[in-house]
């Protein structure tokens, strides 16, 4: 039976409009527009928490290297400038890196661990939570527009 045949016999044809599958089209632009942002900035935050959980145990490891020592002094130091030695050096510590780890010695009482971001991680929202930084004392800081704490 024939298009023109169905509609005299009071039978609609069935399918979309063009109309219909436009507007479920722009629907789902803008939901993808809404979540992709979104599943980017909770997928940056889990990267920080992961750098965040790496810092608190290296400075556990550190304690407990001065423990030992009676120093912060060459704590994870191959070479003096800082890096620390192996997967340490970066956050997570196998896979991809998304900050770069560094421990910095003022004196053997003094010790300051931070982690840079790198690779798409420094696009943070607005650049909000950059360098992650946490001292032997436990004092946090981090640098970028919101420096007040929110990110630990």
């Amino acid at each position: 039976m024939s298009i023109a045949a169905s509609r005299r016999s009071g039978k609609a044809a069935r399918g979309f409009t063009l109309i219909e599958l436009m507007i479920v089209v722009a629907v789902v632009a803008i939901l993808a527009g809404i979540a992709y942002p979104a599943y980017n900035d909770a997928v940056r935050k889990s990267r920080r928490g992961q750098a965040k959980a790496d810092l608190i145990e290296l400075t556990q490891m550190a304690e407990r290297y001065r423990t030992v020592n009676n120093t912060y002094k060459d704590f994870g130091k191959p070479g003096g400038d800082g890096t620390l030695d192996g997967a340490w050096g970066k956050s997570p510590r196998t896979g991809t890196a998304y900050y770069n780890v560094k421990a910095t010695t003022h004196n053997v009482t003094t010790l300051i661990l931070e982690a840079q971001p790198i690779a798409g991680q420094g696009q943070d929202k607005d650049s909000k939570c950059l360098t992650l930084t946490i001292s032997a004392t436990g004092e946090k800081k981090v640098t970028g527009s919101d420096p007040s704490g929110s990110c630990w």
